[in-house]
C-alpha cells in the first residue's frame, strides 16, 4: 500500500522540515519530493504536512506517520538484507556528540546491533568540534554532531533553533554579567553564545564549565546560570528564558552525519548505520523511553 521510497522522502522531509534540504540529501528534484508527499497523502486520505510559503510543519496525522514509515522501512531493509545474503563485518568507530546522550539514539545502535552483530561497533561520546578533529585525524569513521552554521560538510539529519535555558525560579538581574553554563572549547554552542553576547554588548561571566552534558544540566538545575541548547532538546526540570530578560537570538544549528576517511573494511557498516540514524532521526529530538537510561 504504501511505497517504500515515498515513506523515505516523507521521513526525510518530517526530519528537515523542508522540500530543499529533503530533495539535496535524497539526491532529487523539489518537484519529485513534492509528488512523493503528494502521492503518500493520497493513498493515506490524510494531510500529512501543513505548509506555506515560510514553513512546514508536520500535522497530527503525520506525527502518527513518523512511526509507521519508520517500522515499514525497518523491515523492508531487514528483509532485503537477509535476502541478498550480505552480512556487514568490520570495525566501526562512531562518534556522537554530548546533545544525544538524553535521546533515543540508544534504540537507533540497539537496532543496528541486532541487524549488524557481526559489526564491532565502537561509540565515542565527546563535544561536537572535538569529535570533527578527531574525523579529520582519521580516528573515527562516522560523526552525528553539530556544524557551525558556515560549514558545508556533512549529510542534515534535522536543523533545530538555539534557545537559552535556565532552572525555572532563575532570575537575571539586567545590571549584572549573565551567567553562563557552558561546554569547554572547542564547544560550538559556547562559541555562539559568546558571540551573540558580544554583539549585542552584554556583559558575562562563566558561571560553570563541564565536558559533561550532565554536569551542565546539574547546574542549570541548581540555578547557577543559563546555558544555550537545542529547542528540541530541552531536558526535564529545565525552560527556555522568557523574552523579557532579553537576551540575544542564537539563531539555528545543524545535526549533521560526517563520514571519515573511506576504510574499506568500515565503508559498509558505516554506510549502513548512517542510513539508519536518517531513517531514525525523528527519535534523536525525542526522550527517552523508562528504561533506555
Amino acid at each position: 500500500m504504501y511505497d517504500p521510497s515515498q515513506l523515505r522522502t516523507f521521513l526525510s522531509v518530517a526530519q528537515t522540515l523542508s522540500f530543499t534540504q529533503a530533495a539535496r540529501r535524497l539526491g532529487l528534484r523539489q518537484s519529485t519530493v513534492s509528488q512523493h508527499v503528494r502521492r503518500l497523502e493520497d493513498a493515506t486520505g490524510r494531510r500529512l504536512f501543513s505548509r506555506d510559503t515560510h514553513s512546514v510543519e508536520l500535522t497530527e496525522d503525520g506525527e502518527a506517520m513518523l512511526g509507521f514509515a519508520r517500522r515499514i522501512l525497518e523491515v523492508h531493509e531487514q528483509a532485503t538484507a537477509f535476502f541478498s545474503g550480505t552480512r556487514l563485518r568490520g570495525r566501526l568507530r562512531f562518534g556522537a556528540s554530548e546533545d544525544f546522550v538524553l535521546t533515543r539514539l540508544p534504540e537507533i545502535l540497539e537496532g543496528f546491533r541486532h541487524d549488524h552483530p557481526e559489526v564491532d561497533l565502537e561509540l565515542t561520546v565527546e563535544l561536537s568540534g572535538t569529535l570533527h578533529r578527531q574525523l579529520a585525524d582519521g580516528e573515527l569513521d562516522l560523526v552525528l554532531a553539530k556544524r557551525r552554521p558556515e560549514d558545508p560538510r556533512g549529510e542534515p539529519v534535522w536543523s533545530d533553533r538555539l534557545v537559552w535555558i535556565g532552572a525555572p525560579r532563575l532570575r537575571l538581574d539586567p545590571d549584572r554579567p549573565v551567567p553562563l553554563i557552558v561546554y569547554p572549547p572547542p564547544g560550538i554552542t559556547r562559541a555562539l553564545a559568546l558571540e551573540a553576547l558580544q554583539r549585542q554588548g552584554r556583559e558575562w561571566h562563566v558561571a560553570c564549565t563541564s565536558g559533561s552534558l550532565n554536569g551542565l544540566l546539574a547546574a542549570a538545575r541548581a540555578g547557577l546560570g543559563v546555558m544555550a541548547h537545542s529547542r528540541g532538546l530541552v531536558p526535564p526540570g529545565l525552560m527556555r528564558v522568557p523574552d523579557r530578560a532579553d537576551l540575544p537570538e542564537l539563531g539555528r544549528v545543524d545535526f549533521v552525519l560526517v563520514h571519515g576517511r573511506r576504510r574499506p573494511s568500515a565503508q559498509g557498516a558505516a554506510d549502513a548505520l548512517a542510513a539508519a540514524v536518517l531513517a531514525g532521526g525523528d527519535r534523536l529530538h525525542r526522550p527517552q523511553r523508562p528504561g533506555l537510561g
